[in-house]
């Protein structure tokens, strides 16, 4: 049987998972969450990325961020939840290309909406296909610690 058909069968047996809470977005963006305005420092903290990694998604064009007196950059709630989407959807393995088109499908405005739902759709399919591809290496990494006398860890769900 040739590899790919036993991965696609093996992944077939795991099933789908019940919707995934979105409450750790949520309060990343909620207004009454974030401040009024944010340093590089905040906001990286916050978003669990370095300012490296703000910057270059500023140079990109993927995010505007305004400049107080002294030049420094000044991360204000829109920006924040604009960069809360964008690290989550890099994180799961969306090409930098596919995240400037869709932020120009934003900013073009609520005629896209229709192809901004359809990216996002073929994006979560992906993520969810990645998601079970990494619980069967997981599922066979634990048998491999099994098999040579160690203990398989506990699924755990922090």
């Amino acid at each position: 049987m040739a590899t790919d058909e036993l991965l696609a069968r093996a992944l077939a047996s795991l099933g789908d998972d019940g919707p995934v809470s979105a409450e750790a977005i949520r309060r990343l963006t909620d207004p009454a969450a974030v401040p009024e305005s944010m340093t590089i420092a905040e906001a990286a903290d916050l978003l669990d990325v370095s300012a490296h990694t703000l910057r270059y998604y500023e140079r990109a064009g993927l995010v505007a961020v305004a400049r107080d007196a002294l030049g420094h950059r000044v991360y204000d709630a829109a920006a924040v939840r604009r960069l809360v989407f964008l690290t989550r959807m890099r994180l799961s393995g969306m090409p930098m290309r596919d995240l400037q088109h869709y932020v120009d499908l934003v900013d073009a405005g609520a005629d896209t909406v229709p192809e901004r739902l359809d990216m996002l759709i073929e994006h979560r399919d992906t993520v969810r296909r990645r998601i079970r591809e990494l619980t069967l290496s997981l599922a066979a990494t634990e048998f491999k610690i099994a098999t040579y006398g160690g203990e398989a860890a506990p699924e755990s769900v922090e």
